[in-house]
């Protein structure tokens, strides 16, 4: 599944990410790499970005292209940030 596909309140595993150039100096930048958990928040309407917390307490608005390049697991409610 891709980032772009998880829901609101759902916990996530990053397993890869398929980007290159800015957006992957970005994503390495804020620390979204493979491994990381995450807990998606909201997703904007109409296509717009979605606001993700990780396991260490960061915030960010991940654009829907870039979370469509990110491979993420589901976690159990038990895991995660």
């Amino acid at each position: 599944m891709m980032l772009a596909d998880a829901h609101d309140g759902r916990r996530v595993r990053i397993t890869s990410v398929e980007l290159e150039g800015e957006a992957a100096a970005w994503i390495g930048a804020v620390g979204l790499h493979e491994g990381e958990e995450l807990l998606v928040l909201r997703r904007a309407v109409l296509g717009g970005p979605l606001h993700v917390r990780t396991g260490g307490g960061g915030e960010f608005a991940v654009a829907r292209e870039v979370a469509g390049k990110i491979a993420v697991v589901p976690l159990e409610e038990s895991e995660g940030p």
